[in-house]
């Protein structure tokens, strides 16, 4: 939930601003988050681990697709963002 938050903030580049993180990127960002849903997939359960991960892959193409925040990609990206969010929620309360 953390990283998917600073996700949101830091879209569609994923660059530190603040200095601590220099090396992040959208390759370091993506990867963390696959791994992270990987490290959860047995509490997650297959469907809804196969699901996420499909949502990471069209969250970052339309990251990638509009790198410059100039379109309705970031938007779509973000969008995505907000629905695993939910999603990671409700799977949190039937745990």
């Amino acid at each position: 939930m953390d990283l998917l938050a600073m996700m949101m903030l830091s879209s569609p580049k994923f660059i530190d601003k603040t200095g601590y993180f220099p090396d992040d990127n959208i390759n370091t960002v993506f990867l963390q988050l696959n791994e992270g849903l990987r490290e959860i997939r047995e509490k997650l359960g297959e469907e809804l681990y196969l699901k996420l991960r499909e949502m990471s892959d069209r969250m970052r193409a339309h990251f990638e697709a509009d790198a410059e925040s100039r379109t309705d990609e970031t938007i779509k990206g973000r969008a995505i963002i907000m629905e695993m969010r939910s999603l990671l929620k409700q799977s949190a309360r039937k745990s």
